[in-house]
């Protein structure tokens, strides 16, 4: 499996502009630029797209651990946040909500750890991953 995606930039850093466009035009021509990767202008980033990726990735993973360990998840909600700084990603945290009857925290927060050391994307990263993990 390969997935795509595409992005087109027009002008300087500062001054430009550009978009991303993945082949399932989820995103379509969606906007980015210098304002909103290093301010609060309109349209996404390349942070802001490693979050989702990580959150969705991530959420997917712990649902597919949880029930090979016999639990069936209701709500799983994960916020990642990425911290971008000096230059560089330097973090990912992930915070969880999840409300999965009949497991005691002690088995939750193990098999949420192991989804945050084993999902693809999290795989993929060199920089560190933190998870803070609230059973409801």
């Amino acid at each position: 499996m390969k997935r795509k995606a595409t992005a087109v930039w027009n002008g300087t850093l500062k001054e430009g502009s550009g978009h991303l466009t993945t082949a399932s035009t989820v995103l379509n021509q969606t906007q980015y630029s210098f304002s909103s990767r290093f301010a609060e202008g309109i349209g996404t980033n390349p942070e802001e797209l490693l979050a989702a990726a990580h959150a969705g990735c991530f959420t997917m993973k712990l649902s597919a651990d949880l029930t090979e360990a016999g639990f069936k998840p209701e709500v799983l909600e994960t916020q990642a946040t990425i911290t971008f700084e000096d230059g560089k990603i330097a973090l990912s945290h992930l915070s969880l909500k999840a409300k999965v009857p009949g497991i005691g925290d002690g088995d939750f927060q193990q098999i949420a750890k192991k989804a945050k050391d084993t999902c693809p994307v999290s795989v993929a990263f060199s920089f560190p991953l933190e998870l803070e993990a609230i059973l409801l």
